[in-house]
């Protein structure tokens, strides 16, 4: 090999490739950019502890099938061991080596030589083992956005608690619309990221499967054994087909999708702290850690972290996109193509982790005006729905027809300025129907107007604490189908780490 480099021509830019694999078929003399224009390695960083434990199982799995002999499997597992205690940062990073995967295996033959080190691949790809990495790092990750989501969750019910019976007033298309409390409006955050916990546990089933053994497409003629590398590395199941092992990234963008969604919540929580801390709502003052203030107006406090977080959530749907349109028309099984999938995949899981983090700390430090609260609750006529219900119930009337009588009524009110109780009476007299004065009275007070609503969902104090026992009891459970993941794979990594296991 040495004496063939000697003749060869090596033009300015190129380089000797260190990557074993090309000195068969390929040069060995690569052009520096085109190196770096295809390595992964900047972002295989996530993956390298996956890609250690999945050579691990491999290499178990190969001895234990006699594929390879003990004693050369053990060398490789204790060096694997080695490196993984090291970090990656002690690893050759050259581009020439294209992926962690090759990085490692290149460590692996320094230190033990190609006859030993390179029996590790024996039955295997790097198509099924990247497949495998990618769902061994991101099913941690997902416990993890669901451990935040948990808390973030528990940290809603808490004030929600403290909220119960603090009138606040509901909107639809931003207008008044009626009654609530503030303990209700939070409970709304809860229902919408409680089905984000759903939809990621679910997912979960779909990556915890193992592609390990499809090899490149059609698995191998060595006598492998797929369901004991998927016990070792805690898989649920295998992905049987090697074609679609190998190929399938759908489990990326459902997780992308469900991670858009839930940035949509999230957004929408960020828009309503940024909405209602102007002066002209003023319910609610964030903490100074998260605002800033201007460089020329002394006065301002700005929503900064609210708002970059509405910012950073619209990248979750780019990235989405972006994946989609990468996999859209590719033939089945491996192509280059996919490795730019995961860039934005470990981008789309880390603004979630974070942002998850910076909207529980907004929240948790939350200051709630109650009086403000109160006095919109009071204003602008939010009590009307109540009031036509009233006179279905006592004047025995259709809905429509008290519709309208009310309607009328608020007409009446703000163009002759006069209170609504008094024109209600003005316009049943026109009807020849006739309510009570308490009873109207009643039915306009906004706090009447809640306690009423005691339905599944309502904002009535007492359903309210009903729906907060219950969401903290799901919650329960959700940290512990959570933890009892997490002690799975820790196990699963103690096992794997312990050469003579």
């Amino acid at each position: 090999m040495l004496i063939f480099v000697r003749f060869l021509k090596i033009n300015p830019g190129d380089t000797l490739n260190k990557n074993i694999l090309r000195r068969g078929r390929l040069s060995n003399i690569t052009e520096k950019k085109v190196m770096e224009y295809t390595t992964s390695l900047s972002f295989d960083r996530d993956i390298f502890e996956s890609d250690i434990l999945c050579d691990i199982a491999h290499t178990k799995m190969l001895m234990e099938k006699k594929i390879i002999p003990e004693e050369d499997a053990r060398k490789i597992i204790e060096e694997l061991i080695k490196i993984l205690k090291e970090g990656i940062d002690a690893l050759d990073l050259d581009p020439s080596l294209e992926d962690i995967h090759m990085v490692i295996e290149n460590e692996l033959i320094r230190r033990l030589g190609e006859d030993v080190a390179g029996k590790m691949h024996t039955g295997r790809s790097r198509n099924d083992q990247v497949a495998t990495d990618i769902r061994l790092t991101l099913r941690e990750k997902i416990l993890l956005i669901l451990k935040k989501l948990i808390n973030l969750e528990k940290t809603l019910l808490s004030m929600a608690g403290k909220h119960v019976e603090t009138l606040f007033v509901g909107y639809t298309h931003l207008q008044h619309a009626q009654p609530t409390t503030y303990g209700h409006h939070l409970l709304s955050y809860v229902s919408m990221l409680e089905r984000d916990i759903h939809r990621l546990l679910d997912a979960y089933k779909r990556i915890n499967i193992s592609p390990l053994g499809c090899g490149a497409m059609a698995t191998t003629g060595f006598n492998i054994d797929r369901k004991r590398t998927m016990e070792l590395l805690g898989f649920d199941g295998l992905i049987e087909n090697s074609m679609d092992g190998v190929s399938t990234r759908d489990f990326i963008l459902e997780v992308m999708a469900d991670l858009s969604i839930l940035g949509t919540n999230l957004s929408k929580i960020c828009e309503e702290l940024i909405l209602f801390s102007t002066y002209e709502f003023g319910v609610i003052e964030l903490s100074d850690t998260y605002t800033s203030t201007s460089s020329i107006m002394p006065q301002k406090k700005n929503p900064d972290v609210a708002e970059i977080a509405r910012a950073k959530l619209s990248t979750l749907n780019g990235n989405l996109v972006t994946v989609l349109t990468i996999l859209k028309a590719l033939p089945n099984t491996y192509n280059r193509d996919l490795q730019e999938v995961t860039p934005h995949l470990w981008n789309s899981v880390y603004t979630t982790l974070d942002t998850i983090e910076m909207v529980e700390e907004m929240i948790k430090t939350l200051k709630v005006n109650k009086n403000r609260m109160k006095e919109l609750a009071e204003g602008n006529y939010s009590t009307a729905t109540e009031l036509a219900d009233v006179l279905v119930r006592e004047c025995n009337i259709s809905f429509r027809t008290a519709h309208g009588i009310v309607g009328e009524a608020v007409r009446k009110s703000i163009e002759e300025k006069i209170d609504l109780a008094e024109a209600v009476e003005d316009v049943l007299r026109g009807y020849n129907l006739k309510l009570e004065r308490e009873k109207i009275e009643k039915a306009l007070d906004p706090m009447e107007n809640v306690k009423v609503r005691k339905v599944i969902g309502g904002p009535a104090p007492e359903e309210v604490r009903r729906a907060i026992r219950s969401y903290y009891s799901r919650m329960e459970d959700y940290e512990k189908n959570v933890e009892s993941k997490i002690e799975k794979i820790r196990e699963v990594k103690d096992k794997l780490l312990k050469l003579n296991s």
